[in-house]
């Protein structure tokens, strides 16, 4: 998906919100406002329109039920891969196996654009590695320390990656 309107973007604002509220490791720690959303929905958002990126949005009944993103590299020695970001499932949907639609989704995605690896980076302590691995990605490394949700907790970014 390339063009986002308002109303597509004011329910992505609302999932990613209640999504790190709900405790979900998406580049916040709770609590957070929609308004400390917004700029970094924002960003997102403009790799959207640049071409650069894409959306992949997950529905339900038609209506939004979570979403990735596929940041795009502008360096000619990277454009054969991608780096997967946001994946988020709306908490009223979880636990029904749409995080799972939704990275097959993804991968889809990619294929159609050409891509031949995903590259994601996951909060360690969550376990959603695991998700991950389930999925087929490959643990590539841990950056201790790279992720600081609080004073004295900081977390490993675990690096995985997957072939398509």
């Amino acid at each position: 998906m390339s063009e986002v309107d308002a109303v597509l973007r004011q329910a992505l604002l609302a999932c990613w919100t209640e999504v790190t509220n709900a405790g979900g490791a998406v580049g916040f720690v709770p609590p957070v406002t929609q308004a400390d959303v917004a700029p970094v929905l924002d960003r997102l958002l403009e790799g959207v329109r640049s071409g650069r990126d894409v959306l992949a949005l997950l529905t339900v009944d038609g209506a939004p039920a979570g979403f990735a993103s596929l940041a795009g590299f502008s360096s000619p020695l990277r454009r054969h891969w991608a780096t997967v970001l946001r994946v988020q499932v709306h908490p009223a949907h979880q636990g029904r196996g749409l995080g799972t639609a939704l990275m097959l989704g993804v991968h889809d995605i990619a294929r159609a654009r050409g891509l031949e690896f995903l590259h994601l980076g996951a909060r360690g302590g969550t376990g959603v590695d695991a998700f991950y691995r389930g999925l087929g990605y490959t643990e590539v490394g841990r950056v201790p320390g790279a992720i600081r949700v609080a004073p004295g907790d900081d977390r490993e970014e675990i690096l995985l990656v997957h072939r398509l």
